[in-house]
């Protein structure tokens, strides 16, 4: 069993992968390195082949998405840690170290994550994770240095280790026992929100999450979907209340969904007036699509709420972000 596999998933991502690897295997010592991939229609494999036939090929018979696809590709994998790294990301020289550490010394950690930097702009944090994610009251994400669209320059001010909700799924290191343990990513979310629900998850469980700022990574972010693309906003808002569902506990599911429900239909409202018609048929058809396959999440829904160990996590906020940044004008974590 080798210690670490470095696990990238890839989908078209030939120029990512000629861009960042070099990097990766200089700083990544004796780590795997494994590219999965998606069955791309790209040259990306024989890329990879040609110039780093030190790197693991694994090859998908279809495009599975971003949780599935790492399901798959991880049971081909023997590693005592994953690193789910995203191809568009650039590493740094000793990343792995704080890493690793941590998830030695503690035995409770169950994953990590770097500090994710903006790749097109280095003094800034990255919107995908920042400096470790959190949670409101009411299922929306946040990080230490992004709240919604504001994402903060970096000036140190969150270079604090950490303990977080979620982990980015662009730079996740993880306990490969702890990733089988609660199931994996959920492959029906195809992308987006599936490493917030894996790590509800392993909080939930009892197991610790943290962010290790003295490790940090570039991310160039968006590279298989940008923000304002519907797909993303469809994914993004159906998948939010699939994790609700799975996760929520029963004493707060009802009162969390009715308001959801009215907070999701103010957004699409705001999509349609703003003349944004693809986003608002995305939010319509995300609410919609979410009444037709809550049933089928309802045995992960018991199965998540008896292994609970832990309902109230301190990492998921009793406020509302909204609140606090469209009416009180707190824009940033530092205000919480």
């Amino acid at each position: 069993m080798k210690k670490l596999a470095i696990v990238i998933l890839n989908y078209n991502g030939e120029e990512m992968l000629k861009r960042f690897i070099p990097t990766l295997l200089n700083c990544s010592g004796d780590a795997e390195i494994v590219v999965a991939d998606n069955a791309s229609d790209d040259n990306s494999v024989a890329t990879i082949q040609r110039c780093h036939p030190e790197v693991r090929i694994i090859t998908l018979q279809k495009n599975w998405g971003f949780a599935e696809g790492y399901n798959r590709a991880l049971k081909h994998v023997d590693a005592k840690y994953y690193l789910l790294l995203n191809s568009d990301v650039e590493v740094t020289e000793g990343w792995l170290d704080p890493l690793l550490s941590i998830m030695e010394a503690d035995p409770s950690i169950a994953a990590c994550q770097p500090k994710l930097l903006d790749y097109k702009r280095k003094t800034h944090f990255e919107y995908a994770g920042a400096s470790g994610g959190f949670m409101d009251c009411y299922g929306y994400p946040y990080c230490r240095g992004r709240i919604f669209d504001t994402v903060e320059e970096d000036k140190g001010q969150y270079d604090t280790p950490c303990e977080i909700f979620w982990a980015t799924g662009a730079a996740l290191l993880v306990r490969s026992n702890c990733y089988w343990e609660v199931g994996g990513l959920d492959g029906r979310f195809f992308a987006h929100m599936e490493e917030i629900d894996f790590c509800w998850r392993l909080r939930a469980r009892g197991h610790r999450i943290v962010c290790i700022p003295q490790s940090a990574v570039f991310h160039v972010g968006g590279a298989t979907l940008s923000r304002s693309n519907p797909r993303k906003t469809f994914l993004n808002f159906r998948n939010n209340l699939l994790m609700l569902y799975k996760n929520l506990p029963a004493q707060r599911l009802r009162r969390v969904m009715m308001v959801r429900a009215f907070l999701d239909y103010v957004a699409a409202v705001k999509f349609l007036l703003s003349g944004d018609i693809k986003d608002f048929k995305a939010v319509v058809k995300a609410r919609r699509e979410y009444r037709k396959m809550r049933h089928y999440f309802l045995p992960d829904r018991i199965e998540n709420l008896r292994c609970a160990v832990c309902e109230n996590i301190p990492q998921m906020s009793i406020r509302s972000i909204l609140w606090e940044y469209y009416v009180k004008g707190n824009r940033r974590f530092s205000c919480f």
